[in-house]
C-alpha cells in the first residue's frame, strides 16, 4: 500500500513540475513572440541582414571544402577527392589556364575573394543589426516613458525612483542585445549548421559520424549552462535594481547622510548591495567559465577521433596518404567551425535569457494599469465657475480613510483657504481636484461638471499649482516657467516676474533667464525657487489657482512680495490656499477648518475666531 501511495505521489509530482516547465517555456515564448512585433516596422533592415546572414553561412562553410580540394590537387595531385562538385571545380579551373602556376593563383584567388566577402558581409550584418536593435530601443523606451507619464502619483509613491530608472534605461538597452548580438547571429549560426554538417556528410559520411560522437554530450551540457544563466541573470537584475534604488536615494539625500554622519553606516550598506552584485555576476562567470572549457574539450575530442581514423586508415592502406592529406585539413576546418557556432550560440542565447527576463519586467510596467483614468470627453468647459466637494471620501490604501464625507464648495472667483494639523487632508483634497488621484466615494464638479467627465489634459491645462517643494528641472531659468511652450514670449515671462518682485533677483544671475538651475534648481535658494514658480503659475493664466503651503519656507522680505504677487494672481480666478501662515489666510473669502479628514469649521477669519474652535485655537496656538 505504502509503495502504490508513493509511486502516485511521485507521479503527481512528476505532472506538477512537467505543467509548471511548460508554463515557464511558454510564458518565455510569449515574451519573445511580443519582442519579435517590435521588428515590424524594419522588416526591410531584418530581411537584409538576415538575407546577409545566409550567404556569409554558405561561404564559411564552403571555404574548408575548397581548401581542402586545393591541398588535394596540388600537394597530393588527387584532384576531385571531395566529390563531384570538386571534380567540377577543378575541371572549371582547368577550363580557364592549363598552366599550373596559374591554377594556383586562381584557387588563392578565389578563396581571398571569399575571404574579403565574408569580411564585408560580417561587417554589414553587425551593423544592420545594430541599426535594428537601436531602433527598437528607441520605439519600446519611448513607448515605456509616455506610458509611465500617465501613471497615477500612487505608483510614484510606492515605486522607488531607482527601479523605474533601471527599467526605462538598462533593462531596455538588454532588449536591444537580442536583436544586436542575438536574433541574427543565432539564426545565422543554426543555418551554418546545417551546411557545415550537409558538406561533412556529403565528403565522407563515416568520418562524419564518428567525429560527431561528443555531440550529445555538448547538448546536455549546453543545457545545463543556459539554466544556470538564466538563474545568474534573474539574482544579477534584481542587484542590479537594489544598487540603482540605493544610489539614487542616497545621492538625493547626501545632505541628511552628512548632516547624522552616518557615511559609515551607508557606506557599509552599500559595500553589502556591492557584493550582491558581484556575487550574482560571479555565479554568471563560473558558468561560463566551466562551460567553455568543456567545449574545447569535446572539439579537441573530435579532432582526436578523426587523426585517430586517418592513422588506422594509412596502417591498413599506406598508399591513401595522399588521398586523405587535403580531406583531413578540411575536416578539421569543419570541426572547428562547427564547434565555435555551437559555442557562440551559447553565448546568444545568455543575451536571449538577459533579454527576456529584462523584457518580462519592462511588459510588467508596460500592461501596468497604474493610468489615470481618462474616461472623460469633454473639453470646452468654463473653469471659471463654482468648485465644489460633494461627500467625498477617500483612501490610499483600502479603507484607511484620509477624506470622510468632505463637503467644500468654492464660488467662482473667491479665495478658500484651507488650514488643519499635519495629516488632517489638506494637500490630499489639491491631489483630489488635479485627479492626481482618484476619489472613491462622492463626486467633485466645477461649474455642475464631474471632474471625471472632463478630459485629464484640459482639466490640467486650467489649474496652477505652487507646491511647498518646488520642483525645477536642470535647465535655464526661462525653460522652467514655460515649461517648454513655444506660445509663451520672453516678454511675458518679464512682464510677469516684475509683477511676481522676482526680476531684479533673475536680473543679477550671470546668464539672466538663460541661467541654469541645474538639478532641482540646487543653485538657487528656496525663495528663489518659491518666486519661480510663482511666475510659472502666473504665466500659464490658469482659470483655478492652488498654493500649497507656497510661502512656508520664504523669508519675510520674499513673503512680502509673494503676498503682493498673490493678490494680483488671484483677481479673477478661483483660489485654493493652503498654508500654516496667518498672512497667507486672513485675506480669503473663506477659511476651512479641516480635521482628520472632515471639514468642522468654515467661515472667514473673523467668524472663525468669533466661534472659539479648533481655527481659534490654532491661532493662538501661532500654528496659522
Amino acid at each position: 500500500m505504502a509503495l502504490i501511495f508513493s509511486i502516485k505521489s511521485n507521479s503527481i509530482k512528476l505532472i506538477y513540475n512537467f505543467v509548471k516547465m511548460f508554463k515557464k517555456y511558454q510564458k518565455d515564448f510569449s515574451l519573445f513572440r511580443r519582442l519579435l512585433g517590435y521588428i515590424r516596422p524594419y522588416r526591410l533592415v531584418f530581411y537584409t541582414g538576415f538575407s546577409l546572414t545566409i550567404i556569409l553561412a554558405f561561404t564559411e562553410s564552403t571555404r574548408p571544402l575548397l581548401i581542402a580540394e586545393m591541398i588535394n590537387t596540388f600537394l597530393a595531385d588527387t584532384s576531385g577527392s571531395t566529390g563531384q562538385i570538386g571534380t567540377f571545380i577543378n575541371e572549371f579551373i582547368n577550363g580557364l589556364s592549363s598552366e599550373q602556376s596559374d591554377q594556383m593563383f586562381i584557387w588563392i584567388s578565389i578563396i581571398f575573394g571569399i575571404l574579403v566577402i565574408e569580411a564585408v558581409f560580417q561587417f554589414l550584418v553587425a551593423y544592420l543589426g545594430a541599426i535594428l536593435g537601436q531602433s527598437i530601443v528607441l520605439d519600446v523606451r519611448e513607448k515605456l516613458f509616455k506610458h509611465i507619464q500617465s501613471f497615477r502619483l500612487k505608483y510614484f509613491d510606492e515605486t522607488p525612483n531607482g527601479t523605474v530608472v533601471t527599467r526605462i534605461i538598462s533593462d531596455i538597452e538588454a532588449i536591444s542585445d537580442i536583436f544586436t548580438t542575438g536574433l541574427i547571429s543565432i539564426m545565422g549560426d543554426m543555418i551554418k549548421l546545417v551546411i557545415i554538417f550537409f558538406w561533412m556528410f556529403y565528403v565522407n559520411w563515416q568520418i562524419t559520424l564518428l567525429i560527431l560522437i561528443p555531440i550529445p554530450l555538448l547538448i546536455i551540457a549546453t543545457k545545463i549552462f543556459a539554466k544556470a544563466m538564466k538563474s545568474a541573470f534573474e539574482k544579477e537584475r534584481t542587484q542590479v535594481n537594489k544598487l540603482n534604488t540605493f544610489v539614487q536615494e542616497h545621492i538625493s539625500g547626501m545632505s541628511i547622510v552628512q548632516l547624522f554622519n552616518k557615511e559609515k553606516v551607508e557606506a557599509d550598506k552599500f559595500d553589502g548591495l556591492n557584493k550582491g552584485h558581484r556575487n550574482a555576476l560571479l555565479q554568471a562567470v563560473w558558468a561560463t567559465s566551466l562551460f567553455f572549457p568543456i567545449v574545447e574539450l569535446l572539439s579537441s575530442l573530435s579532432i582526436a577521433v578523426l587523426i585517430l581514423w586517418s592513422m588506422l586508415q594509412l596502417n591498413f592502406n599506406p598508399e591513401m596518404v595522399s588521398s586523405i592529406s587535403g580531406i583531413m585539413f578540411g575536416y578539421i576546418l569543419w570541426v572547428y567551425m562547427l564547434y565555435r557556432p555551437i559555442r557562440q550560440m551559447a553565448d546568444r542565447f545568455n543575451v536571449l535569457q538577459r533579454g527576456v527576463v529584462r523584457a518580462e519586467r519592462v511588459f510588467a510596467i508596460m500592461d501596468s494599469n497604474e493610468v489615470v483614468d481618462n474616461a472623460g470627453s469633454i473639453t470646452d468647459v468654463n473653469f471659471n465657475a463654482a468648485v465644489e466637494f460633494k461627500d467625498v471620501w477617500f483612501a490610499y490604501n483600502d479603507d484607511n480613510w484620509i477624506l470622510k464625507g468632505v463637503n467644500i464648495y468654492a464660488p467662482k472667483q473667491q479665495s478658500i483657504a484651507l488650514v488643519g494639523t499635519t495629516g488632517a487632508g489638506k494637500s490630499t483634497i489639491i491631489n483630489l481636484l488635479t485627479r492626481f488621484y482618484d476619489f472613491q466615494k462622492g463626486e467633485i464638479t466645477i461649474g455642475n461638471i464631474p471632474i471625471r467627465d472632463i478630459e485629464v489634459n484640459a482639466l490640467r491645462k486650467n489649474i496652477a499649482i505652487v507646491l511647498q517643494d518646488v520642483f525645477l528641472f536642470s535647465d535655464t531659468i526661462f525653460n522652467n516657467i514655460t515649461m517648454g511652450d513655444q506660445t509663451i514670449t520672453k516678454e511675458e515671462v518679464i512682464e510677469a516676474s516684475k509683477k511676481v518682485g522676482a526680476h531684479d533677483f533673475i536680473m543679477r544671475l550671470p546668464e539672466n533667464y538663460d541661467y541654469d538651475v541645474k538639478e532641482r534648481g540646487g543653485l538657487l535658494s528656496v525663495g528663489q525657487k518659491q518666486l519661480i514658480a510663482f511666475i510659472r503659475a502666473y504665466v500659464y493664466n490658469p482659470k483655478i489657482l492652488i498654493l500649497d503651503e507656497a510661502t512656508a519656507s520664504l523669508d519675510s522680505e520674499s513673503e512680502a512680495l509673494i503676498q503682493k504677487a498673490t493678490l494680483e494672481l488671484q483677481k479673477g480666478r478661483t483660489s485654493i490656499v493652503i498654508a500654516h501662515r496667518l498672512s497667507t489666510i486672513v485675506n480669503s473669502d473663506k477659511i476651512l477648518v479641516i480635521d482628520k479628514g472632515r471639514v468642522i469649521e468654515e467661515g472667514s477669519h473673523q467668524e472663525l475666531l468669533k466661534l472659539k474652535g479648533q481655527y481659534k485655537r490654532l491661532y493662538d496656538l501661532n500654528f496659522v
